[in-house]
């Protein structure tokens, strides 16, 4: 299955949605005020955000469109054109490349996003670029996420560093670069414990993995990327805002797209933030992490079903 395939299949519930909803509002031949503030209302409801939702209404109310075309594909085709605008200075295929120097990427995020799976994923891409993995299972809090990390070790077969439940998170990640530098790897993916972004004390046990990885490279970590829920809405933007003031975030991957009737959150927060989209998670298999392609997210977004 090609890439846009994968995409279209994980949207298809989220597009589904969207296009069946907006046909229902527009079943007039043209485009009147009160359609558009029931579009903008509507996009607002999809997760979009209020500046996006409220742009796309202007650019719709400049556009000449032909009534005797299909309006709801026209303005699908505004949307999309309007997403890959947005979207397409955020791509960042490089950072699946083959590094020249160790990369010490830190991995974190709120509970439940799916952040082990996801370095899982990641790890299995960065392999097949030719890098040399290893991984720190710095959850030591969680029950069983260390050996959930193991797994996904084993079944990339890529290195992994560990310590016992409970042991200092900050620790196994220095040890990791550590071995890394001995070893020559060039990719360090560090798993995090899943933490509220309210609570202080677990928010600076997160900034210390990053300090003490400093003792080792100034520069480290090289890459910060916050895992985000789909399905959990508007709450991902205060994750992104709580996130960012610790740790400067370097990309974002949105995972369980497959699982939202409103995927539009991910253009809300590309819009507030523009940070780079690293990559989406499209569903449970070892490959259904896709590297972000605005074109092709925009399309299968906007598909008509």
């Amino acid at each position: 299955m090609g890439i846009f395939e994968k995409f279209k299949s994980g949207f298809k519930k989220s597009a589904s949605a969207f296009t069946t909803g907006l046909r229902d509002i527009v079943v007039k031949k043209e485009i009147d005020d009160k359609t558009l503030d029931k579009i903008e209302d509507y996009l607002i409801q999809s997760d979009v955000g209020i500046v996006s939702a409220s742009e796309i209404r202007e650019i719709i109310s400049q556009t000449k469109i032909d009534p005797n075309k299909d309006l709801t594909e026209e303005i699908n085709n505004i949307l999309k054109n309007y997403i890959i605008s947005i979207m397409k200075p955020l791509e960042n295929i490089e950072f699946f490349k083959k590094k020249e120097k160790l990369n010490a990427t830190l991995i974190s995020g709120v509970n439940g996003v799916g952040k082990t799976t996801t370095i899982g994923k990641i790890s299995k891409i960065l392999k097949g670029n030719g890098n040399k993995v290893m991984l720190a299972a710095s959850d030591t809090f969680r029950a069983a996420a260390i050996e959930q990390l193991e797994n996904w070790a084993n079944k990339v077969d890529v290195q992994i560093t560990k310590s016992s439940q409970g042991s200092d998170p900050a620790s196994v990640a220095y040890k990791a670069i550590e071995e890394a530098l001995n070893n020559d790897f060039n990719q360090v993916l560090i798993d995090t414990a899943g933490r509220l972004q309210n609570k202080k004390n677990l928010m600076e046990e997160y900034k210390k993995i990053a300090n003490v990885t400093k003792k080792i490279d100034p520069d480290a970590p090289h890459d910060v990327i916050l895992v985000l829920d789909a399905t959990s809405g508007q709450n991902v933007i205060n994750q992104v805002e709580e996130f960012n003031k610790i740790i400067p975030i370097t990309g974002l991957i949105m995972t369980k797209l497959d699982g939202t009737a409103k995927g539009g959150i991910l253009l809300a927060v590309a819009k507030k933030y523009k940070l780079p989209i690293i990559a989406l998670g499209l569903g449970e298999k070892e490959d259904d992490l896709q590297i972000f392609d605005a074109k092709k997210f925009a399309e299968a977004f906007t598909q008509i079903n």
